[in-house]
């Protein structure tokens, strides 16, 4: 039976560090990366959309942002009107998903996730799907689903995939990177409606959305997270399309200047740069396809 994987490479763009990993993973025939998305608001997005214009045969979309998590490296929406519910008073984005929630207008949501595609399409990006940085846009940290209705809406009109998972295994339900914060039976009660709606609206989504979680001793060197991701896709079901993201970095002075876990994106970086890592994946039977490809397939 087979089984299929999208690698994608979240926060490209954010920034020079976030640009020289993702460049140079999809450059590299060795590596298991098959798409990426792009912060619009971020000012190393110019740089990202130009690699995709000049490689037009890439999976490269956009990578949905509400929020702005960093102390000292902070950004605002795109869209020059229409955004006072998705701003603190600083002007900035909020810093985390819970507060983007409970502030947000679902119209001028909307406006922003039309801005953010227009955006990088005039810098040259011709996008292959859309995804949600921090997952704000889930509705999973207050209970506010119908942020969902405006994810499905605008991936419907510009007829691109979205990054949603078909299923939800209950051991995604302790992964911090997920971070859901509404009960289980909540999100499963929603659950239905929701695959519904995407179907209704023809947008195509993965079967499984598995990243992995930096909550234990994977945390604590590299050989040792390099040993949990391994096992980790030995779990992954088959006869379905997974999705797992990443947010490989390579280090630089920006990106040691922005975040405190610097030291992990460059461990992604390194992890999907090793050659081991397609290998083992080909070991376990899978084929490694994009969002491009996924689009095709759900048609």
């Amino acid at each position: 039976m087979s089984k299929y994987l999208i690698i994608n490479a979240d926060d490209f763009g954010m920034c020079r560090g976030a640009n020289l990993a993702v460049m140079d993973l999809f450059k590299d025939p060795n590596s298991p990366l098959t798409s990426s998305t792009i912060m619009a608001p971020c000012g190393w997005a110019p740089e990202a959309a130009q690699f995709a214009k000049a490689n037009p045969e890439l999976a490269i979309g956009v990578h949905w942002t509400f929020t702005s998590e960093w102390g000292r490296y902070r950004w605002a929406p795109v869209n020059s009107k229409n955004t006072d519910s998705l701003r603190m008073d600083d002007g900035y984005m909020f810093y985390e998903s819970d507060e983007f929630e409970k502030h947000a207008d679902l119209a001028e949501v909307k406006g922003e996730c039309i801005a953010q595609i227009e955006k990088l399409k005039k810098l040259g990006l011709n996008p292959s799907h859309v995804d949600n940085h921090m997952g704000s846009i889930y509705g999973i940290e207050t209970g506010r689903f119908e942020l969902l209705t405006v994810a499905f809406d605008t991936a419907s009109e510009y007829g691109l995939p979205f990054r949603f998972p078909g299923n939800i295994p209950d051991e995604m339900f302790d992964n911090a990177m997920l971070d859901i914060k509404i009960d289980k039976d909540s999100v499963k009660g929603i659950f239905s409606q929701v695959m519904d709606y995407a179907k209704a609206k023809g947008v195509a989504i993965p079967d499984f959305l598995i990243p992995n979680d930096w909550e234990g001793p994977q945390a604590e060197s590299y050989e040792n997270f390099k040993e949990y991701m391994y096992n980790l896709y030995r779990m992954f079901p088959d006869g379905a399309v997974t999705e797992t993201y990443m947010h490989p970095a390579i280090e630089t002075d920006d990106l040691k200047g922005t975040s405190g876990c610097w030291q992990r994106r460059v461990w992604e970086y390194n992890f999907l740069k090793d050659p081991q890592t397609k290998q083992h994946l080909e070991a376990l039977g899978f084929k490694l396809i994009n969002y491009r490809d996924l689009a095709q397939m759900k048609k």
